[in-house]
């Protein structure tokens, strides 16, 4: 059987048109289509209007069933412990294992409050508390995600979160036992079956069967990140998702085939993921691309991961493992694999990154599933200013402020005064009464 080229775009950083075409390349923020917010923010004030009832009919026509009771949107903690009970051993155990993991990294997240004295004498701090309740949105329809209700519930439940809602679609009625299974593993509260922009809008309102809560978490498609723009606000949100992302820098020196299955693990989501190679060796990167030829047979979803690699795909040469870091930190990618001989020193060189992986045998897949670390993590160059998701995401920090009598005198004078040249005189008056 002939093997079909795999198309990729091929860049040299060398070129006079490099910035030029990389740009091109990343061009891919998230953007805002007006007709899916236009739809989007029609469902958010139908829901927030009529409740349950326009949720029903929402759920029933997008994903195809035909509930006529909201409350059979639940899912009971019996249903999830039996679903748990179906699956495989196997499966559990390695459901176990990874829970294990990700609740083990998720507690040296957790913040802690501080207090000091100044020089005054006056006491000053920071209180730290968990939310109240959280929403976690689980994505269906394409495949299940049994992951995403570990990395997305632990965190909650290791910040203190008291109750945790989770939502998830299900097209058909169908149900998930992994996903359901997961979510008895990982201490839901409770568990609802709706998803779109009317489970969003449902968690950030509330209705009459779906609780109100305090932050919403969790990816979803191109609806479901339109809904968590319209609802921020309301509610908090951990991020705006977009298509999944790697970078590989090799060295040359790891099996070719090796990386080109970790390039294809992020081309596999979906057809707008990008995958990129960055090597000082191009007759490397041309081995890596027939690897790529070779192996994309084993691959059931061989169609989206050629898809997505001719559309966002690219293998780039670079002239040494330093400028291959600053081209990282250009693209400042949701998953980074340093796979060379010392990673830790090219760590060093590395700003902007969702997850690094280190060395040759940290695959991006452990990441996903079970190393420990979160696999909710900033994409579309977010990484320059955001942070993976964790237990700090739904913690919250109250300033203390605490003074003795002799302590507040001079702040009432200091306060007193920018008080009056902002003209503000009932801060001033307020300021200048304790002292």
């Amino acid at each position: 059987m002939s093997i079909e080229s795999i198309e990729i775009l091929r860049l040299d950083a060398s070129a006079p048109d490099f910035d030029a075409q990389l740009e091109a390349l990343l061009d891919r923020a998230p953007e805002q289509n007006a007709a899916v917010t236009k739809t989007v923010d029609g469902i958010v004030a139908d829901i927030r209007r009529r409740g349950d009832v326009a949720l029903l009919e929402y759920t029933n026509r997008f994903d195809k069933r035909s509930v006529g009771d909201a409350a059979a949107l639940e899912i009971s903690q019996a249903e999830l412990e039996a679903a748990w009970l179906r699956l495989p051993a196997d499966l559990q155990s390695a459901l176990e294992q990874a829970a294990e993991r990700i609740r083990a990294y998720a507690q040296h997240q957790k913040l802690q409050g501080w207090e000091f004295s100044d020089t005054l004498g006056n006491t000053l701090g920071q209180r730290v508390t968990a939310m109240d309740r959280v929403g976690v949105y689980v994505p269906g329809g394409k495949a299940a995600y049994p992951s995403s209700v570990l990395m997305n519930v632990i965190p909650a439940k290791v910040a203190g979160v008291p109750e945790v809602i989770m939502a998830f679609p299900t097209p058909g009625g169908e149900y998930n036992d992994a996903v359901l299974g997961a979510a008895h593993l990982a201490g839901a509260d409770r568990v609802f079956t709706i998803g779109g922009a009317q489970a969003v809008a449902a968690l950030a309102w509330g209705t009459a069967t779906i609780p109100a809560v305090d932050k919403i978490v969790g990816p979803g498609n191109a609806y479901v990140a339109a809904a968590k723009r319209a609802v921020f606000g309301r509610v908090g949100i951990d991020s705006i998702a977009g298509p999944s992302e790697i970078v590989v820098i090799c060295d040359g020196g790891t099996d070719p085939r090796w990386i080109a299955m970790d390039l294809f693990s992020q081309a596999e989501h979906d057809e707008d993921a990008q995958s990129i190679l960055i090597a000082p060796d191009i007759a490397y990167l041309e081995r890596v691309a027939q690897a790529m030829e070779q192996r994309l047979a084993e691959l059931p979803r061989a169609g989206i991961v050629r898809a997505a690699l001719r559309g966002r795909g690219a293998l780039i040469a670079v002239r040494d493992l330093a400028q291959a870091a600053a081209i990282s930190n250009r693209i400042a990618p949701e998953h980074l694999e340093l796979s060379v001989a010392e990673p830790r020193a090219l760590l060093e060189k590395i700003r902007h990154a969702g997850a690094v992986f280190l060395g040759r045998h940290a695959p991006e897949a452990f990441g996903d599933y079970c190393a420990g670390p979160n696999h909710v993590l900033p994409t579309s160059r977010a990484a320059r200013f955001s942070n993976p998701l964790g237990v700090y995401e739904f913690q919250k920090r109250s300033s203390l402020i605490e003074c003795s009598a002799e302590g507040a005198k001079p702040l009432a004078a200091i306060a007193g005064r920018i008080a009056d040249a902002e003209g503000l005189q009932a801060h001033a008056a307020s300021a200048r009464d304790r002292g």
